[in-house]
C-alpha cells in the first residue's frame, strides 16, 4: 500500500481523526496537506511538517485558492479524502432551524462537491485518481434528533455511488467510510448533547450506543485511516462505488 509521492488532500485534517488519516497517509510516503478552520488544528499540523491551509470548504473561492495553493506546493492533487463533517443541531425535527440545516449541508455536502469539481480535471488528465468520501453508520440506520447530519451523510453515500459510475470510465474510483463511534473528544461531545437532550446521564447514553454496536465497542482514529489508505493506493485499485463501515457493526441507533 505504498504511496510514495501521490499528492494527497485530507479535509478537516487538522485535528481528531482528519489528523490520524494524514499522519498514515504520510507515513505511506504520499506529499499531504490538510485544510481546517481551525487556526490552532492549523498551526500545530504545521508544525508536525504537515502542508496546513486554512480553508472553509464550503465555500467555493476558498476551494479555488485551497487547490492553488496545494497545486503550487505538491502539484495536482491525485488522492482527495473527504473527510470534514460537523455534527449540526441535536433536536426534534420541528425545532431545527433553516440556518442549522443549511450550515450542516454545507459542511457535510456541499464541501465535498466542492473539492470533487475541483479535483477531477487533474485527476482526469493525470489518467486516475481515488476519492474517499467519509460518511457515518448513521446514514444506514437513522439517528432521531439528529435529522441535518443523518441526511447530509446519508446524500454523501449517494454522492460516492453516482459519481462511481461516473468517473470510472476515467480511472477515477470513488468510495465511501462509515466510521462508527469514533473514540475521542468529538464523540463525547456528542454524547453528553445528545444525553442532556434525552435528559438522562451521559454514561448511561453511552452505555446504549454501545448495546447497539455487535462488537461492542468504539473504534480507533486508525483504524479509518487504515481503510482510507486501502481505498486509496493499489491494493484497492478495483475497488469502486463501495460504502464500507468500519464501525464494529452498528445494527441499530437511538
Amino acid at each position: 500500500m505504498d504511496l510514495q509521492n501521490a499528492s494527497t488532500l485530507i479535509t478537516a485534517g487538522a485535528g481528531g481523526a482528519g489528523l490520524a488519516i494524514a499522519h498514515a497517509f504520510r507515513a505511506a510516503g504520499a506529499r499531504v496537506a490538510v485544510c481546517d478552520i481551525d487556526e490552532a488544528g492549523i498551526a500545530r499540523a504545521d508544525a508536525a511538517g504537515l502542508f496546513a491551509v486554512r480553508a472553509d470548504v464550503s465555500r467555493e473561492t476558498e476551494v479555488a485558492a485551497l487547490f492553488d495553493a496545494i497545486e503550487a506546493h505538491q502539484g495536482a492533487v491525485s488522492i482527495l479524502v473527504n473527510n470534514v463533517g460537523i455534527s449540526g443541531p441535536t433536536a426534534a425535527v420541528e425545532d431545527v432551524s433553516l440556518a442549522d440545516w443549511e450550515a450542516t449541508m454545507a459542511a457535510n455536502l456541499t464541501g465535498h462537491f466542492l473539492c470533487i469539481r475541483r479535483a477531477v480535471p487533474a485527476m482526469k488528465t493525470a489518467g486516475g485518481g481515488a476519492i474517499v468520501n467519509i460518511s457515518s453508520g448513521s446514514a444506514k440506520v437513522g439517528l432521531p434528533l439528529r435529522a441535518p447530519y443523518v441526511v447530509s451523510k446519508a446524500a454523501v453515500l449517494s454522492l460516492t455511488t453516482t459519481l462511481a459510475r461516473e468517473l470510472g470510465p476515467a480511472g477515477i474510483r470513488v468510495n465511501a467510510i462509515l466510521p462508527g463511534a469514533i473514540r475521542g473528544e468529538r464523540i463525547g461531545r456528542i454524547i453528553r448533547t445528545k444525553a442532556a437532550a434525552l435528559g438522562i446521564a451521559a454514561d448511561e447514553y453511552e452505555r446504549s450506543l454501545l448495546r447497539y454496536i455487535s462488537m461492542r465497542t468504539m473504534v480507533e482514529p486508525e483504524e479509518i485511516a487504515a481503510m482510507a489508505i486501502f481505498l486509496a493506493s493499489d491494493a484497492g485499485r478495483h475497488v469502486s462505488g463501495q460504502t464500507i463501515g468500519v464501525d464494529g457493526n452498528t445494527e441499530w441507533e437511538e
